[in-house]
């Protein structure tokens, strides 16, 4: 039986959308934004009581224990989290069974879209700064962004900012020192940690404030989410592509955002996990070749957490693993993209040799350096050689320390 549509997207809207975290964020001006999407539901305020004053040491650690964070589930993830997974499975089946060919790319151009407004808008553009963007990007980037559905561009950025300023601790929203699971999803799943709400509020977010393409879709992201992220896409195919319903929503929105979602996770996990650190062997991110394909180039994390202000989010010159670099390179040909940040090859080299762990090609490079200067230092000292016992040359201290057995006086 076909789905309808309209009605699993009111139902996953419902699901998703909630009032928005007044711990999280901070009125704009006199209206507070409400707008929140499942991916990242807080809890309701705690009540304020007074501060709890122990007065020994008993009482001061059971107060500790008392603080100390406990999972919450948040179910109505948990319970979207599983419907969309079982509709990717589904649409998976339907994608190699009775889906049109024009349906699969379909399918696959969006999820480009989306990966975009993620990759070159909410990731390098507004989180940081890498470079900017006339309003036609903007507001490309921002639309491709909704199409995501990863929450709003303000959400994403907040989140993402607080990630790189507290990386693995507990005010990193999905700190990879908790395991696989929760970097990969599982931070979805529960209340955020006290430290995230907290350091979310003091994170700096008043350029985003300022740009009118950014807050125009956070105060309308409870209508613009479910009609770019599902309706449209299951619209489309159904009536352009001569498509059937079922086909057109698990395969266009269900298995397209699914996919999406889970690739963007990876960077948060495995790029946390598996790969090499050239750069910082003193950071858990790492850079993962298979990521940087699966996420458009967001996979050469060791870098970006070392050069966040890099518009390349790597050194990498080719555009094979890193078709976001491609992409925003496009952009400024035509002139919509601007001031294009990216970092020398010499403070590359310094941070490289410093703090590397020795799989980046400088260090094959400086060895080879060294080994020069070991020979010439090795020819040099040769020039100041001595024929014998006897020659002038000869260090005194040398011919003190020498042994000299069976002197004949």
């Amino acid at each position: 039986m076909a789905p309808n549509v309209l009605g699993n997207t009111i139902l996953l809207a419902e699901a998703c959308i909630e009032q928005e975290d007044n711990n999280n964020n901070a009125s704009i001006g006199t209206q507070q934004y409400k707008s929140k999407s499942f991916l990242n539901v807080a809890p309701k305020p705690a009540p304020i009581t007074e501060e709890l004053k122990p007065k020994d040491a008993t009482q001061a650690a059971i107060a500790s224990r008392e603080r100390r964070y406990h999972h919450v589930y948040v179910w109505r993830n948990i319970i979207a989290f599983i419907y969309l997974h079982l509709g990717f499975l589904y649409g998976s089946y339907l994608l190699v069974t009775s889906a049109k060919w024009s349906t699969f790319f379909f399918a696959l151009a969006l999820g480009s879209c989306g990966a975009l407004g993620i990759t070159a808008g909410a990731h390098r553009l507004w989180s940081h700064r890498a470079y900017k963007a006339k309003w036609p990007l903007r507001l490309f980037l921002m639309l491709a962004q909704t199409l995501a559905f990863q929450n709003s561009v303000y959400e994403w950025v907040r989140d993402h900012r607080v990630h790189h300023k507290f990386t693995d601790t507990d005010a990193d929203p999905h700190n990879a020192t908790r395991g696989f699971f929760f970097s990969h999803i599982g931070w979805l799943m529960v209340k955020k940690h006290p430290d995230v709400k907290a350091r979310g509020r003091a994170v700096d977010m008043s350029d985003l404030e300022q740009d009118g393409i950014v807050m125009f879709q956070k105060r309308y992201y409870a209508l613009l989410m479910p009609l770019f992220c599902f309706i449209l896409p299951t619209f489309l195919a159904y009536y352009y592509l001569d498509e059937t319903f079922s086909n057109a929503w698990y395969v266009v929105a269900i298995f397209r955002y699914v996919l999406s979602l889970n690739a963007t996770w990876l960077v948060n996990s495995a790029a946390h996990i598996w790969g090499t650190k050239p750069y910082d062997r003193n950071i858990s991110p790492t850079n993962n070749t298979f990521v940087a394909i699966a996420a458009y180039g967001e996979g050469w994390h060791n870098y970006h957490h070392v050069f966040p202000w890099d518009y390349k989010t790597s050194e990498l010159g080719t555009y094979s693993t890193n078709f976001t670099t491609a992409a925003i390179d496009f952009f400024a040909r035509i002139g919509w993209a601007y001031d294009l940040k990216s970092v020398s090859d010499e403070l590359i080299r310094k941070r490289v040799l410093r703090t590397g762990d020795g799989s980046h090609q400088y260090n094959e490079q400086e060895l080879q350096a060294r080994m020069v200067d070991y020979v010439n230092q090795l020819d040099h000292e040769s020039e100041q050689a001595v024929w014998g016992w006897d020659d002038k040359d000869m260090n005194e201290q040398d011919r003190q320390d020498a042994t000299v057995r069976n002197k004949a006086d």
